[in-house]
């Protein structure tokens, strides 16, 4: 049976570097890239905060990525099998791995469940920025608040969400039904057909439409001031260890090193790939995008002197608002750009992250495409819409405690369990060039320390990333 799956797998897998690159791009650029990135940007001085978050992406694309790349293609499986088979060959239980590989699974399937109630507010502001009702409502803070407070209210635990949305019959619930159903017909077409065909066009029109957005504000007076922030450089603020800590998570979460979705996609990958040419192809343009949107952001909000404040959806959904009606007769062109380059973003991220469970339903359940399909999105629809107004609260709880778990056991699987002669085999496959010398030291004495600093620095800190 696991030689059948292997094989629908082969089958079934990317048609081309090119696709994966797309895809696995698509997992990595998310809203984070726009809503906390510019944040962080403009809270720790611009080039101080970006020269950090440059080191970090060299060093979790050139040992994470490429293990977590390495690991799926060399087991033809997701986590749970790919653990398995890992352990297995370092001389230990299968079954260890297997259970252990249930974690990114269960942190990938929660994440997806929480981007399907953040993306169900997007498809909402998307609407209303065609139809002009975020024009209407102008500068006032109060109606602007007042739309977002009503289709994403709050509670302060999980069972009082719940029995608030039984109670109200939930406040989003249209919208966040339209994204997971936009989600399953993706992906009842499968890997090339589905997830490759949408990302090679999502990715490059996301781009498109940032570069475009980012052009105009070059042409926005008033934007200087913002310009010159970025470009600012306070090398004292080195000596700050938040700068260096909330540049790791940020760049950590945003190229979903989670021991999830980039096994997953390792795991449809065909030999001939080459997994470092491609996981350096990924973080750079992950990066980009995080660039082009803080190329955005920044220089908006200094055309009205607004702060940045917290990011998180706030900065999305309320603080950009005023900031681009402030634009004149390009305001709403403005935001529909903006706000359709966000539906691509996410709905690239989430079905990344519903193809983690839905390949461990057919892999180790064997279930066929469809229903594992379904039976993903309708479990993930439920719970989505249940925890509505606990939904932050729901993904703090899965960064800190549950996405640095799955990237900290897929290291420790590739870099200290797995024979050194067969890792090294794994991330060398499909590349003229020899690897690295210094690859599997590095993973095992940079990557891995650095995944348990996420896990231990989120709890103590509140969340990293």
């Amino acid at each position: 049976m696991e030689n059948t799956t292997n094989n629908l797998q082969k089958q079934d897998g990317f048609k081309s570097q090119w696709g994966f690159i797309m895809a696995a791009v698509g997992s990595c650029v998310g809203m984070a890239n726009v809503w906390r990135f510019p944040m962080l940007v403009s809270r720790y001085g611009g080039l101080t905060f970006l020269i950090p978050y440059f080191i970090f992406a060299f060093i979790i694309c050139q040992s994470g990525m490429m293990e977590e790349f390495s690991l799926g293609r060399w087991a033809k499986s997701g986590p749970s099998g790919a653990f398995g088979k890992a352990m297995e060959n370092g001389g230990h239980p299968k079954k260890i791995g297997q259970w252990l590989g249930g974690i990114p699974v269960i942190g990938s399937l929660c994440l997806a469940i929480g981007y399907s109630v953040i993306m169900g507010w997007v498809f909402y502001w998307t609407k209303m920025a065609f139809t002009g009702e975020l024009t209407a409502m102008g500068q006032d803070m109060d109606a602007i608040g007042g739309a977002f407070g009503a289709v994403a209210p709050e509670a302060d635990n999980l069972i009082a969400a719940i029995q608030q949305t039984l109670a109200t019959g939930g406040a989003n619930n249209f919208w966040i039904i339209f994204g997971i159903v936009i989600s399953f017909l993706i992906m009842i077409l499968g890997v090339s057909g589905g997830i490759e065909k949408s990302c090679k066009i999502m990715i490059p029109a996301l781009y498109v439409l940032f570069i475009i957005l980012a052009v105009m504000m070059i042409f926005t007076p008033g934007t200087a001031e913002g310009y010159r922030y970025i470009f600012t450089l306070n090398p004292e603020g080195f000596l700050n260890p938040e700068v260096w800590v909330y540049a790791f998570g940020q760049c950590f979460f945003s190229l979903s090193v989670a021991g999830s979705g980039s096994v997953v996609y390792g795991s449809y990958l065909g030999d001939d790939v080459k997994i470092r040419q491609s996981a350096v192809i990924c973080a750079i343009m992950d990066t980009s995008a995080a660039l082009l949107a803080m190329l955005i952001i920044i220089p908006a909000m200094s055309t009205v002197g607004a702060d940045l404040g917290n990011g998180g959806p706030g900065l999305l959904f309320i603080s950009v608002i005023p900031v681009f009606n402030s634009m004149g007769a390009i305001a709403r062109l403005i935001m529909i750009f903006f706000y359709v380059a966000i539906v691509f973003a996410g709905v690239s991220s989430v079905i990344n992250l519903f193809e983690t469970p839905v390949n461990f339903l057919q892999e180790q359940l064997h279930m066929k495409r469809v229903p594992a399909t379904a039976l993903i999105h309708v479990f993930g629809l439920i719970v989505a819409l249940l925890i509505q107004p606990w939904t932050s609260q729901w993904m703090d709880m899965i960064s800190i405690y549950i996405l640095p778990l799955g990237a900290v056991t897929a290291g420790i699987m590739f870099f200290w369990v797995m024979k050194k002669d067969t890792a090294l085999a794994a991330a060398q496959l499909g590349s003229d060039k020899p690897i690295m010398k210094w690859f599997l030291p590095f993973g095992k004495y940079v990557f891995v320390p650095l995944c348990i600093a996420c896990f231990v620095l989120g709890i103590a800190w509140g969340g990293i990333g």
